[in-house]
């Protein structure tokens, strides 16, 4: 191949990835802002489900347990679209007291086993279907 070729197609080359990061910053500016938190002790629907995160108590072990109200829907395992994220690391649900759900409404705790979190920070989620909720508890 020619030299003139070779630069030519250099010159494409560079002007498609400026275009390309031009895209990438549009679509950036123009993305929708996060959503405030729920306030603890707001009733929130999320998808199917009527979610209220009524507070949280410490356990021992540096266990976390979130005291909730679930309901609105039949679930086997209705606790299980739990998350936390605690001083930047994902945590799992440890252990729950919430049954099977039959559409009514129940009181129960999600646990968190946060000793390894080496901060404060604990924001809780939630998701059902395409709808998500997010709590932030310290």
């Amino acid at each position: 191949m020619k030299t003139r070729t070779l630069l030519m197609m250099a010159l494409a080359c560079g002007l498609a990835i400026m275009m390309a990061g031009a895209v990438f910053l549009f679509q950036l500016s123009t993305q929708d802002d996060l959503a405030d938190p729920i306030p603890i002790g707001e009733s929130v629907r999320v998808g199917d489900m009527q979610v209220t995160v009524t507070g949280t108590e410490p356990a021992p072990g540096g266990r976390l347990q979130v005291l909730i109200e679930i309901g609105g829907t039949d679930d086997d395992q209705p606790a299980d679209e739990f998350r936390m994220i605690a001083s930047g690391r994902p945590v799992a649900v440890e252990q729950t007291t919430c049954l099977a759900s039959d559409g009514t409404g129940q009181t129960c705790t999600v646990t968190f086993d946060v000793s390894g979190a080496d901060g404060e920070s604990r924001v809780l989620f939630y998701d059902r279907g395409d709808d998500q909720a997010r709590w932030v508890l310290g």
